[in-house]
C-alpha cells in the first residue's frame, strides 16, 4: 500500500477557473504514470495537490491509503523534482543532497552514507564538491533527482523536469530516470506536455485536457486506442479529415469524398459531425488511385516536403479543400515534389472514426 496515490473526484479552482475538474486517478505502489496534456491543461495543478502545495477546493486525496487533505507537505511522504531544480546555490552538491535529510532530523552519523548513496545512483559522487553554478544542466537535474531520493520517499514527484535540456541529453535521461525508478522501487508521477517521453517512460499515461482526464492506459492503449479525437491527435499524431459520419459511423463523407474506417471509442452518431482519424505514417503517395475498399484514396497536390532526418513529410492539398500529411521512411518511396498530382492512400483499418469535438 506504501506509494499507492489516489485521487478522487479531485476539484481545484482559481475565482471562475477550474484548474482541476473533478479528477479521479488511481497509481499503483512502484508504478511510473506520467500525467500529460497541453499546457494550461491541470496537470501541474495536479501534481502540486498531492504534494501538499495546493489545496482542492472539492475531492479526496489519499497517500499510502491516508486521506492527507490539510496535511502539510513537508509530513506527506512524497518529495518534488521541479523544472529549475531549485538547488541553493551557495551549497555544494553535497550539502544539497543532505539538507532534506538535515531538515528530517537525521543523525549526522547516518547523512554522510546516505548522500553517498544518493550520489552513486545518479552518479556524480566525484562532483559532491562543485557548486551548482559550477555543473551542467544535466548534472543539476540529477542532483535535483538525488535530493529527491535521498528521504526514500513513498511518491516521487516529477515537474517537467527535463523541459530546460536539450533533445539529446533530454532522451539520455529519460534512460536513466527508468533505471532509477526501477532501481529504488518508488511511485513516479510525471508531468510532461511532450508525448515522445510520456510513451517512452511511464507504465501508464494519464492524458489530461481542461482540467479533465480523457483516457488513462498502457502507452499502446493510448497510442493505439485512443479515446477521442483530443487523445488521437494530441498523442497519436493523427490529422483529421472533417465531415458527417455514415449510417453505420465507422466512415466519413465528405465534399466529394468518402473514408472508411473503424468507429472510434467516441463515436458520431450516424450523420453527425465526425473525423476520419488518420496517422501520416500509415499514408501512401501514389501516382494513380488503387484498387479495392480495403484501402483509402484522396487525390490532392503536393504542397510541400520536409526532411526529417530518417524520414520524409510531405504535405498534401487535397482536392476537397482539406489538408492531409504523408511521413514515410526516406527510401521507401520516390520523394515527390511540390506541384505534384498525387493520391493519398491508407488502410481502412488504421483509420478511426471519431464525433468532432
Amino acid at each position: 500500500m506504501r506509494g499507492a496515490v489516489r485521487l478522487e473526484d479531485v476539484v481545484v479552482r482559481y475565482g471562475d477557473v477550474t484548474a482541476v475538474d473533478h479528477l479521479s486517478l488511481a497509481v499503483e505502489p512502484g508504478e511510473f504514470v506520467s500525467l500529460l496534456g497541453p499546457s494550461g491543461c491541470g496537470k501541474t495543478t495536479t501534481l502540486r495537490v498531492i504534494a501538499g502545495f495546493e489545496s482542492a477546493d472539492a475531492g479526496r486525496v489519499e497517500l499510502s491509503g491516508a486521506d492527507v487533505g490539510g496535511v502539510p507537505p513537508h509530513r506527506r511522504d512524497v518529495n518534488t523534482v521541479f523544472q529549475q531544480y531549485a538547488l541553493f546555490p551557495h551549497l555544494s552538491v553535497a550539502e544539497n543532497v543532505a539538507f532534506g535529510l538535515r531538515r528530517a532530523g537525521v543523525p549526522k552519523a547516518d547523512v554522510g552514507p546516505r548522500v553517498a548513496t544518493a550520489l552513486d545512483m545518479v552518479r556524480l559522487r566525484s562532483l559532491a564538491g562543485r557548486k551548482p553554478s559550477q555543473l551542467s544542466g544535466g548534472q543539476q537535474q540529477r542532483v535535483a533527482v538525488a535530493r529527491a531520493l535521498v528521504n526514500e520517499p513513498a511518491v516521487v514527484l516529477l515537474d517537467e523536469p527535463l523541459g530546460s535540456l536539450d533533445r539529446a541529453l533530454r532522451a539520455d535521461l529519460q534512460v536513466e530516470l527508468q533505471v532509477l525508478h526501477e532501481k529504488v522501487g518508488a511511485t513516479f508521477l510525471y508531468v510532461t506536455h511532450d508525448q515522445e517521453e510520456a510513451l517512452a517512460m511511464s507504465d501508464r499515461i494519464a492524458v489530461l485536457l481542461d482540467g479533465r482526464l480523457q483516457q488513462v492506459g498502457t502507452p499502446d492503449d493510448v497510442y493505439d486506442r485512443p479515446a477521442n479525437a483530443f487523445v488521437a491527435g494530441f498523442l497519436g499524431g493523427h490529422v483529421f479529415l472533417p465531415g458527417t459520419a455514415g449510417p453505420g459511423a465507422d466512415h466519413v463523407i465528405g465534399d466529394g469524398w468518402l473514408v472508411r474506417g473503424a468507429a472510434g471509442a467516441d463515436a458520431a452518431e450516424p450523420g453527425a459531425a465526425a473525423v476520419a482519424a488518420i496517422r501520416p505514417d500509415d499514408v501512401e503517395l501514389l501516382d494513380a488511385p488503387p484498387e479495392g475498399d480495403a484501402v483509402n484514396a484522396v487525390s490532392g497536390t503536393v504542397a510541400a516536403v520536409s526532411h526529417l532526418g530518417e524520414a520524409r513529410l510531405h504535405v498534401v492539398h487535397l482536392d476537397s479543400g482539406l489538408e492531409l500529411r504523408s511521413r514515410r521512411p526516406r527510401g521507401a518511396a520516390s520523394p515527390h515534389r511540390p506541384g505534384d498530382r498525387v493520391w493519398c492512400t491508407w488502410p481502412a483499418e488504421s483509420t478511426l472514426v471519431f464525433r468532432q469535438q
